[in-house]
């Protein structure tokens, strides 16, 4: 295989950096933002469809930087000099390597769940004004801070396994 042009694995590299710092970035400032200030603010029903309408803007942006984040992330993989083919363990860039992937499909079922579970629940409950239970909100609410919380733990948790493995 002919050498990759410097310039190709730039972007690459570029475009791998420019979806985490979306993705995460994003993930960061709904949880550290914009929840703490929503929830001394607005009453939950408000609240919900608050971060409902944000959710619908950043989904799209979340899971095309999912994308990206993947296509980039295997071409860097297979153009690393110390990348010995799927799965292999046989040095320490490998292993590090191996554990960002297990975060990262950790991450996105996280972020399935959270997509195609919780936000389907919180739309649902919201087009029943009249039938609003405040006790079901209040779970929906903890769910969707713990599974934000629990993104931002494994997007750290990836970025320190990505550091292992350019120090290696």
């Amino acid at each position: 295989m002919p050498p990759i042009p410097v310039w190709v694995l730039s972007l690459f590299y570029w475009l791998h950096m420019l979806a985490t710092v979306t993705w995460v970035g994003s993930l960061v400032a709904i949880a550290v933002l914009v929840l703490p200030v929503a929830q001394k603010t607005l009453p939950s029903v408000e609240q919900l469809a608050f971060i409902k309408g944000i959710q619908q803007r950043l989904e799209p942006v979340a899971w095309f930087s999912i994308g990206i984040l993947v296509v980039t992330g295997l071409f860097q993989m297979s153009s690393n000099p110390h990348y010995n083919g799927f799965l292999a363990t046989s040095n320490q860039w490998s292993l590090a390597i191996l554990t960002k992937h297990v975060l990262v499909i950790l991450m996105i079922v996280v972020s399935a769940i959270y997509t195609w579970d919780v936000l389907p629940t919180i739309r649902r409950e919201l087009l029943r004004p009249e039938k609003i239970d405040s006790a079901r909100l209040a779970k929906l609410q903890k769910q969707e801070t713990f599974l934000l919380r629990a993104n931002i733990v494994l997007a750290v948790l990836i970025l320190a396994a990505t550091a292992v493995a350019r120090a290696s």
